[in-house]
C-alpha cells in the first residue's frame, strides 16, 4: 500500500567527469577521470499516489549541478569533493539522506581506482 511514509532510493551510478583533482603538481594541471555513485533517499508517497513531477525529487537537477560543480572545479582532496557533492544531493527540501561516493580511476599503481564515501542524514 503507497503511502505518504513511502521512502524512495534514486540511484545515479557511474557519473563519468573529468576534473582537477589532486594536490601534486601534475594533478593540479591535467584533468583527470572520476566516477561518481550517489544514493538520495525521499519520502515518495505523494509522487505515487498523484503522478505528478511536482510531488518528485527532480534528479535531472541535482545531476547538473553536481556536473557543473565538478567540471567548473579545483580540487586538491577527494574529501572536499565528496562533501560538496553529497551537500548538493542534500539540498532539495525533499531528501531525508544521502550517500556518495566518488572514484579517482588509476590513482594507484596495481588498483583499479580509489573512492571516497560521505554519508549523511537530514533532521
Amino acid at each position: 500500500m503507497i503511502t505518504n511514509n513511502n521512502i524512495a532510493t534514486i540511484n545515479i551510478i557511474n557519473l563519468r567527469l573529468r576534473t582537477f583533482i589532486g594536490f601534486n603538481p601534475e594533478e593540479m594541471t591535467k584533468q583527470q577521470d572520476i566516477v561518481i555513485n550517489a544514493e538520495i533517499k525521499y519520502p515518495a508517497g505523494k509522487a505515487c499516489q498523484t503522478d505528478e513531477e511536482a510531488q518528485a525529487l527532480n534528479y535531472k537537477t541535482i545531476t547538473k549541478k553536481m556536473i557543473s560543480h565538478v567540471e567548473d572545479g579545483h580540487f586538491k582532496l577527494l574529501e572536499k569533493l565528496t562533501a560538496d557533492l553529497l551537500d548538493i544531493c542534500l539540498e532539495p527540501k525533499l531528501v531525508q539522506y544521502a550517500k556518495v561516493t566518488v572514484e579517482k580511476p588509476h590513482a594507484l599503481r596495481f588498483a583499479d581506482s580509489v573512492s571516497l564515501t560521505l554519508e549523511a542524514t537530514k533532521d
